[in-house]
């Protein structure tokens, strides 16, 4: 079975891990004492994220969580990146068709964004309001693997709005160096 929480967990423990040690990583994910293994999703998501953002300046919790995202449906998407780019030598035309727009992507004055409508994370769905970007970060992460992998090629992505935070549409901006378009 498909157990969100647990894989967010372990991809927390080990990236928290590999910016300090055991330690923090069991405290992040766990709470003192364990405490968070009784709390509910959403009261896990809010209490993990203020423990990670009290051990961590801003750079490494956005680091840490970007190796957080947990790659579910990536072959699909894949797949349909892959298939916008078949056609395509820019950005701008990477984006023109209907199905690029219906996926989220759109170029504006030459850069590439990627929107949702809807919140795409699965454990956020009892969440009402996020207190920060932080647990976000993780589909700044799968869309950086995602457009890296499809354009063989370095990808910076910035989150810049997040239905969760109060936003009205998720929003990211991907910056692509040197990418391979056929």
């Amino acid at each position: 079975m498909f157990d969100i929480r647990k894989i967010q967990e372990n991809m927390i423990y080990e990236s928290v891990k590999a910016e300090s040690n055991e330690s923090i990583a069991e405290e992040v994910v766990y709470g003192r004492e364990g405490a968070a293994q009784t709390e509910t999703n959403p009261d896990w998501v809010r209490s993990a994220m203020q423990r990670l953002e009290s051990k961590f300046d801003y750079d490494i919790v956005k680091k840490i969580r970007m190796n957080c995202q947990c790659g579910y449906g990536m072959d699909e998407k894949l797949a349909l990146v892959r298939e916008l780019m078949a056609d395509s030598s820019s950005i701008e035309e990477f984006t023109a068709s209907e199905k690029a727009k219906a996926a989220g992507l759109f170029c504006k004055d030459g850069e590439l964004f990627l929107q949702f409508n809807f919140c795409p994370c699965p454990m956020l769905a009892e969440v009402e309001k996020l207190e920060s970007y932080t647990w976000c970060q993780c589909t700044a992460g799968y869309s950086k693997v995602l457009f890296e992998k499809a354009f063989a090629c370095k990808a910076d992505v910035e989150l810049l709005k997040s239905i969760k935070r109060g936003d009205p549409v998720c929003l990211m901006k991907i910056t692509l160096h040197d990418p391979v378009w056929r």
